[in-house]
């Protein structure tokens, strides 16, 4: 307990933040990066604004500002001193969107998030003149769908960036970003670890009359990769972060980054032929190749490691939000009836998680014919274009609560094993795949039906609940040591410095599970045409 006080008295400690769609989380790490010294967090929710997703600026930084006030209470009740200096920071955030702003720093129209669908013109139109896949997410896609529909902001964007971008300029006054979360801007040249110099110069020629004087090259972030240093915490940095006035500037920030590096991060697979699934609102695959793709996918993404490696990604709108909807409506009966635990206390809703993800065990390996869809936003893999959340069987359906349950879980998992069966149709390999996020803090439940998914091996860490906002702390403790001499890599790095002495939980895909999960598979694919009928007969008013 002396040591954690001094390290944190002394400043010899990494700060992660990250904005994920649902919460706002902190987290602190000292000398050792894999020891959590105290946590933070803040909920907040996006909201649809003139059809579109968005989250206001404001709500932004009283987010980030509640959750490191959280972080300093912990840090009080933990070791009784006071957070006053940070040796290194790290900001990630939810991946993708666009947040365009004029030559006065002030933002043109309302941030527009990953979750919006209004894309699908731009993307298309991009993805035949790169022969890239352009995702409906991706920043480029939002700017020239702005540019096609002839949006009076467009003559004035001086500079676009990410979430976690814009905060890490109004923390250091820089504008540059992480190669990942940079990779969901525009795509990446892997050989020289920067925007395609082509790609840029084709995009300029495209709009040279649509949208004159609009040079893509200077809109952009400049481009940077894990372990670089990305400026310096600011005297209105700190009164941003930490407005009570404790905390002081001089801080080492690292380059910021999505929260699908942070993820690969967190789970110590940034080397090719790993991967790792994160999910929360989102839920995404990211595996690490050896080679280019041979052909273009809408289905996946071609992205890179913080370190700048090749990364295909599956990328789901929709995760565990609808199973969390459901899992909410069965704790408010739970506390109607009076419910109780063993212990003969009022169940509470990590109980009633517990409760049912068991419960899901006993369900049949294919859901015994129940289907469940997650989509409540458009879901592009899935070509479904709003969000339509269904929950379907057949009169001669086994109608258990544990195929109920386990039909959830799978709808988790179903657009994304979509995607993965194109990867696995190119012929990749993965010898690991890790998972991380909340809904793996049930062991054994949610890793097994995901083992099952994928017929392949699954592996959670200790540190798969703290996720994201661990793995952008870690990134920042990576570029503190590179600042003191490391001459690690990334990958070095997290095998020898983070994750030497950390034991993993390994799962070995159920025969019963892989056979029965694919016949589910099947059934949703086919099953997706009533939820498109469903976006028709039921139109958003």
């Amino acid at each position: 307990m002396t040591d954690a006080r001094d390290v944190i008295a002394e400043g010899r400690t990494s700060l992660g933040i990250e904005l994920g769609s649902t919460r706002i989380k902190a987290c602190l790490i000292g000398e050792d990066p894999s020891t959590v010294l105290a946590v933070g967090s803040h909920d907040w929710e996006n909201q649809l604004v003139d059809r579109l997703w968005t989250y206001s600026l404001e709500d932004v930084w009283a987010g980030i500002q509640a959750a490191y006030a959280d972080l300093g209470a912990d840090v009080e009740r933990r070791y009784g001193t006071r957070l006053e200096s940070l040796g290194a920071i790290g900001v990630s955030a939810m991946m993708h969107g666009y947040l365009a702003f004029d030559d006065g720093g002030e933002l043109l129209v309302p941030f527009r998030t990953w979750r919006n669908t209004n894309t699908g013109p731009a993307a298309a139109e991009l993805t035949e003149l790169f022969g890239v896949n352009i995702p409906l997410r991706w920043s480029i896609a939002h700017l020239h769908q702005a540019v096609r529909d002839g949006e009076p902001h467009v003559s004035q964007v001086r500079s676009i960036t990410t979430l976690a971008g814009y905060v890490h300029r109004e923390l250091t006054g820089r504008k540059v970003l992480g190669v990942g979360d940079a990779s969901g801007m525009f795509p990446i040249d892997f050989r020289t670890g920067n925007y395609d110099a082509g790609l840029l110069a084709r995009y300029d020629t495209l709009t040279a009359e649509t949208a004159p004087g609009l040079k893509l090259s200077e809109l952009l972030p400049d481009v940077l990769t894990a372990g670089q240093p990305a400026g310096e915490l600011t005297a209105a940095g700190a009164a941003l972060l930490d407005p009570s006035g404790s905390l002081r500037p001089g801080a080492l920030l690292c380059p910021p980054e999505g929260d699908a590096g942070t993820g690969m991060v967190a789970t110590c697979s940034v080397a090719p032929r790993t991967g790792n699934v994160s999910a929360g609102t989102s839920i995404f695959a990211m595996v690490v190749l050896e080679r280019p793709l041979e052909r273009v996918h809408h289905e996946l993404d071609l992205v890179t490691t913080p370190s700048g490696d090749p990364v295909a990604m599956v990328h789901c709108n929709n995760g565990a939000s609808e199973l969390a909807a459901w899992v909410g409506l069965f704790s408010r009966f739970a506390a109607a009836s009076g419910a109780v635990s063993a212990s003969g206390a009022l169940l509470n809703s990590d109980d009633v998680f517990t409760t049912l993800f068991s419960e899901a065990l006993d369900g049949a390996p294919n859901a015994g014919g129940l289907l469940a869809y997650n989509h409540l936003a458009g879901e592009p893999i899935a070509e479904i274009t709003e969000g339509r959340p269904l929950f379907l069987r057949t009169p001669d359906s086994e109608f258990t609560l544990a195929n109920f349950m386990r039909a959830q879980l799978y709808g988790v998992f179903g657009t994304l094993a979509l995607g993965m069966r194109v990867l696995s149709g190119e012929g990749v390999e993965l010898d690991r795949m890790f998972a991380h996020g909340g809904m793996f803090r049930t062991a054994g439940v949610a890793q097994r039906f995901l083992s099952g998914a994928l017929a392949a091996p699954v592996s959670v860490a200790a540190t798969a609940s703290e996720g994201g906002p661990w793995g952008m702390a870690v990134l920042a403790s990576y570029a503190s040591a590179n600042a003191a001499g490391n001459e690690l890599d990334l990958d070095a790095y997290l095998r020898k410095q983070v994750f030497a002495g950390t034991e993993f939980e390994t799962t070995e895909p159920d025969a019963a599970d892989v056979a029965g999960f694919a016949d589910y598979l099947d059934r949703y694919h086919e099953g997706l045409q009533v939820e498109r009928a469903a976006i028709r007969a039921l139109p958003v008013e």
